[in-house]
Parts: structure tokens; C-alpha cells; sequence
């Protein structure tokens, strides 16, 4: 299965005023409030491996997860009291494979999850047992994929939206056509390709773009989609019934911000290496009025330069050591006019696993860097304001 290169570790919009403004996010613009982001609940999981959370339901108390390794790709079932519930695989050479995935896995009832693979839309209970296989009316091989905790499919109406993963654009001039998102129907097996680049999107500028950086990550709100198209700092609003027209755009402000612009020339070494320097919205959630913004916040313009400079192996390691402590992933509070409201690093938590899941939002705890856990924990947070 190929990735997306915003999967790299360091990988992982237009400015608006009272005019358009979206009239279905509520003013937040609140100056005399004091916002912090709070753990409010927690589960813990005892599991010795590298797990991938792809889902969370609080209704049925379920947590699925996975071990994506070489050779295997094993589903766990587990409750919210941190027990294992069952476990199996449905990779490989088996009459009800998935074949390979091509997003993360949803829960889609409370007892039963949807796979989205090769084979097409696949319906599972929590115990193994294939249910429902719809195959797609058309097959391509995806030209980028998702297996994330914080990204994935995500309800609209009786569908599901999800990445573009049809063949990407490589020529300046293909940029004005390309869809960024799809619509997927587990009914009928259609995919169905929508929403393009905005007309002042930064991404017609005429310049060259690696993919990553217009990699879209999104949130659904009373029928309306938030966008953001990777590395742009702004949030399009998009209507969530057809044609999906663009209804507002929010500028986002974030501090100390430095993002990839584009190059006139594709084959400068300098552009296969942004990927890993360059300022990129990770995850978007929109909670109690406000906008949840993971993000790496990018090199300077001096540390860009000190990057390219030519350096012996031993100072390259540590100059990626005193980066790796100088720029760290981030979570931005933001209001519905794109002011920041607080800006950090969330102790213990990776900013970008933001998962919400019927009004609830929970994160993965950040993995112990010293010492290998024979568990992993998940964090149920939530915003707590003071005057």
C-alpha cells in the first residue's frame, strides 16, 4: 500500500471578514476568555506492540485497533475498561480478505465495523464475521492512503467522505481540475470525486507542489464541511449537500507559522525536501464553537537556509536533534473569525490523533520515547473556559 508522503513525521486559506463569515459557526472572537484544553477521562489498554487506533465509539464502548506490521495486519476489539474483547486478521490469502486497506476502519454499528479495501466496502461484526461485501463499480489502485487515528471516513448524510485517492496531479496546469475529496456509498459501491482548489487558493499560484502539501484534512458540523488543504493556513467552509459549494473561508492565524509556497522549477533537490520542513495543518476539529488545529508549525526562514547548507554526517544528526526540540507539533484553539485563542504543545498527548466521536474527543497519549509501555493509553479531553 503506498502513503502519502504527509505521513513522514515532520509533515505529519483565504482571509474572511463579517461578509463571509459562515453563519453557522457561532462568533467566538472572545478576548477575556481563558481556554485550555483538559483530560476528562481515560482508557487503558494493555498491549505490547505498535498500535494503530482507527476508531472509537462511545456508544457501544468500543475501541478498535491495529497492528500494521510487515507480514500482518491484526484487528483488536477492546472495551472502554481497557479489556481485549477479540482479536483476529483479515489480511492475506483468505476467502473474506479486505485485499489491502484503503482508509482506516469505521465503526459503523454496535456491533459490527466498515472496511474500506481493495475487495471493495466490507461489513465485519466485532468477532470476525464477514457480514456485507459491496464491491466498487469502478477499481484503482489508490495513489496515496490513510491509516491514522484522528483521519478516516466521516458520515455525510448516508455517505462517506474521504480523501481523492484517484491518480494526482503532476503538471501545473492539472492543479485547476483536480478533486481533493471523494464521496463514498457502502450501498452501491460508487466513489464519486468533489471539491476542487478554491480560485485564490495558494495552490494556483502557478507554481509546483509536492502532494503532501495540499493533503486536505476535514471535520463535518451541522451539514457543512471544513477543509483545510494541508500545508494553506485557512479553513474553507464547503456546503455538505450538492454541488458543494464554497461558502466562506477563515484565514487562520497562526503564530510563528512558515509554510511551503510553491516552486517554478520541480526539479530543484530543495523541493523533494520540504516535505519534512515545511508548515502543515494536520487535523481540524470543530467543538463547543471553537476550531481544534493540529499542526506543525515549520522551519524559518534561517533554519530553511541551515538545512540545505552542505554538512558532515555527524553535524547533520545534530542539527535534526536541536530541530526536532525547536519545532514541535502543536494544537491552535482558534475562533470563528480565525483569532488564535491559545496556542500549545499538549503535554503528553500527539496533537494530530484528534478523534471526535458523538461530541467526543479523544487523542492518543504520546508514546513513552525512553521506555517501551506494555500499554497504550487514550485520552477523552475537552475545553474548559474561564473569564
Amino acid at each position: 500500500m503506498r502513503y502519502p508522503s504527509l505521513l513522514i513525521l515532520f509533515i505529519f486559506f483565504l482571509s474572511c471578514n463579517s461578509k463571509n463569515r459562515d453563519s453557522e459557526v457561532i462568533e467566538t472572537a472572545s478576548p477575556q476568555k481563558s481556554i485550555s484544553l483538559v483530560k476528562l477521562d481515560s482508557i487503558q489498554i494493555d498491549y505490547l506492540g505498535n498500535p494503530t487506533v482507527h476508531d472509537i465509539d462511545p456508544k457501544s464502548g468500543t475501541v478498535i485497533f491495529m497492528d500494521h506490521k510487515e507480514f500482518s495486519e491484526d484487528i483488536f476489539i477492546a472495551d472502554f475498561e481497557g479489556n481485549i474483547l477479540s482479536s483476529f486478521s483479515k489480511f492475506g490469502d483468505m476467502l473474506d480478505t479486505y485485499g489491502k486497506l484503503m482508509g482506516t476502519i469505521k465503526i459503523n454499528g454496535p456491533n459490527s465495523f466498515l472496511v474500506y479495501g481493495y475487495k471493495g466496502f466490507l461489513t465485519y461484526d466485532f468477532e470476525g464475521k464477514l457480514q456485507s461485501l459491496v464491491k466498487y463499480d469502478d477499481f484503482y489502485v489508490p495513489s496515496e492512503s490513510w491509516r491514522a487515528m484522528g483521519f478516516g471516513m466521516e458520515s455525510l448524510s448516508n455517505k462517506f467522505l474521504y480523501i481523492n485517492q484517484e491518480e494526482r496531479p503532476w503538471e501545473v496546469h492539472q492543479y485547476k481540475g483536480h478533486k481533493l475529496l471523494s464521496l463514498l456509498d457502502p450501498i452501491d459501491g460508487k466513489r464519486n470525486s468533489i471539491i476542487g482548489f478554491p480560485e485564490n487558493s495558494v495552490f494556483l499560484n502557478g507554481n509546483y507542489f509536492f502532494s503532501a502539501s495540499w493533503f486536505p484534512v476535514y471535520t463535518i458540523f451541522e451539514d457543512n464541511i471544513y477543509v483545510v488543504f494541508g500545508s494553506e493556513p485557512v479553513i474553507y467552509v464547503y456546503e455538505g449537500t450538492e454541488p458543494y459549494s464554497l461558502k466562506s473561508s477563515i484565514t487562520i492565524n497562526l503564530p510563528d507559522y512558515n509554510y511551503f509556497k510553491g516552486t517554478d522549477d520541480p526539479n530543484d533537490e530543495t523541493y523533494f525536501l520540504m516535505p519534512l520542513i515545511s508548515g502543515s495543518i494536520e487535523n481540524i476539529k470543530l467543538i463547543d464553537g471553537y476550531f481544534l488545529i493540529a499542526y506543525f508549525p515549520g522551519y524559518d526562514e534561517l533554519d530553511i537556509q541551515s538545512n540545505f547548507e552542505e554538512k558532515s554526517q555527524e553535524e547533520r544528526i545534530v542539527f535534526r536533534e536541536m530541530m526536532g526540540k525547536k519545532y514541535l507539533h502543536r494544537i491552535a484553539i482558534i475562533d470563528s473569525l480565525g483569532n488564535v485563542i491559545k496556542d500549545f504543545v499538549p503535554e503528553g498527548l500527539v496533537p494530530r490523533s484528534m478523534l471526535l466521536r458523538n461530541g467526543e474527543l479523544w487523542m492518543m497519549e504520546k508514546p513513552d520515547e525512553e521506555e517501551e509501555k506494555d500499554y497504550f493509553r487514550l485520552f477523552k479531553v475537552g475545553l474548559k473556559t474561564e473569564e
